[in-house]
């Protein structure tokens, strides 16, 4: 008994342990099936299929599968590869060791069938700007389910996904998108993409194609700056859309064209402009989308004015000159507010500027009237400055003689009224 229990402590039992793997592979392919034992004390392994018939056992194959090859054997493994799985070898294997009792390790294959080709169908081949459009993209017989993405452009689109269990345990899904298209959408590509462990980068795309109505921008080809009487102008109406416009035309807002303007395509010519021509031009073009238009305002400036000489204007006390400027030759003190050479903008007035030489005349005037004016008022108070009195003998008339009245006017004639004298 002593013996016994020096023996076990000198040999330690150790324990012998059993492991193996899930295994996923895309039908058609290969699995490989390992069982590994650590610690084995020689005893015997085996592979069994699902319905718990023994594939291999040590090196030795009892089941005719010839899909099933031996790839390794040694005391601490046992590795078996399957070719060609398919769908039906799909199942829990048990890697099994002969031991007491007996120990089990259990290995799931799961088989991957991806989907066919990826399927986008679209509602419309057609869309005009500002339409509703609806794609469906189909990912067929996949197991597991496929997921569906939408990429427009480099903008991912969210959609509504279906998914189908048929008949053969595989899975249909069906993904919905619904956007609205604008112009800047035409040639853009929509892409879906199907995402599965199968398969990487599957996906299939459709270009949409996008009418719109025409886009349309006057240019001024001359003049460069203010359009003044007796000058030309030229307009150029550009218009782009899908499809392209036929033809372009040109009118006068509220009013008839000039007679002798002369209009080419897209071009409108106007010689020796005059003031009765200002008012809003109108280039429209259209396709079988819509129509656009784009706005001109023509405001015709006086023509430039050469610098008049000086006037003098002068009184007999002040004298006051007065320069008028014309506003080509006015010195740059301030900033210029005269308006842009043109408006292209639809719906804007036409500008509300008056031309420089008119405010220096008006200016002018007042400045010259204020001074008059001041000229007058002092030569009125100078001559005014105040009143005087003198006495005179009031009872110098009513005196008998001279002598008398002087005594009376010398003696302070109590009853003598003042009297008031005003030089003007």
């Amino acid at each position: 008994m002593v013996m016994c229990v020096s023996l076990s402590l000198c040999c330690p039992v150790v324990s012998q342990n059993l492991v193996t793997d899930n295994v996923s592979v895309v039908e058609g392919e290969m699995a490989i099936i390992s069982c590994r034992v650590k610690n084995n004390d020689d005893s015997v392994i085996q592979l069994l299929n699902p319905y718990r018939q023994t594939i291999f056992f040590r090196d030795m194959r009892p089941l005719k599968d010839a899909r099933f090859q031996l790839v390794n054997f040694s005391d601490n493994e046992l590795r078996v590869s399957l070719s060609n799985v398919s769908l039906s070898d799909e199942g829990r294997y048990v890697c099994q060791l002969y031991t007491d009792p007996p120990q089990e390790a259990y290995a799931d294959i799961t088989v991957l069938i991806p989907p066919g080709n990826p399927i986008i169908e679209a509602r419309d081949e057609v869309l005009s700007e500002g339409n509703d459009t609806e794609m469906t993209c189909t990912a067929m017989s996949s197991k597991p389910a496929a997921t569906i993405r939408w990429m427009k452009g480099d903008k991912e689109l969210p959609g509504k996904p279906k998914v189908e269990l048929t008949y053969d345990k595989m899975y249909t899904v069906t993904s919905r998108l619904t956007f609205t298209v604008n112009r800047e959408d035409d040639g853009i590509p929509v892409v879906c993409i199907v995402d599965h462990p199968a398969v990487k980068d599957f996906q299939a795309q459709r270009y949409l194609e996008v009418q719109y109505k025409p886009e349309v921008k006057i240019v001024v080809e001359f003049p460069q700056g203010l359009t003044r009487e007796g000058e030309n102008l030229e307009l150029t109406c550009q218009a782009k859309g899908k499809p392209q416009p036929q033809r372009v035309n040109w009118l006068k807002v509220d009013d008839d064209v000039p007679s002798h303007a002369v209009i080419t395509g897209g071009d409108l010519y106007i010689e020796n402009l005059n003031k009765s021509y200002n008012g809003t031009y109108r280039c429209v073009a259209s396709n079988s989308v819509g129509e656009s238009f784009d706005d001109y305002i023509l405001y015709v400036y006086d023509a430039p004015t050469t610098t008049p000489i000086p006037t003098t204007a002068t009184t007999t006390s002040t004298t006051i000159s007065t320069t008028i400027f014309s506003p080509e030759d006015a010195p740059d003190t301030a900033p210029s507010t005269e308006p842009a050479a043109h408006d292209s903008r639809a719906g804007e007035g036409a500008p509300r500027t008056v031309d420089h030489a008119v405010i220096g005349g008006v200016v002018a005037v007042v400045v010259f009237a204020m001074l008059c004016l001041l000229i007058v008022l002092g030569r009125y108070f100078a001559r005014h400055k105040g009143t005087y009195f003198t006495h005179e003998a009031k009872g110098a008339d009513d005196a008998a003689d001279a002598d008398t009245a002087i005594i009376n006017a010398e003696g302070g004639h109590t009853n003598s009224d003042e009297k008031k004298e005003y030089y003007i």
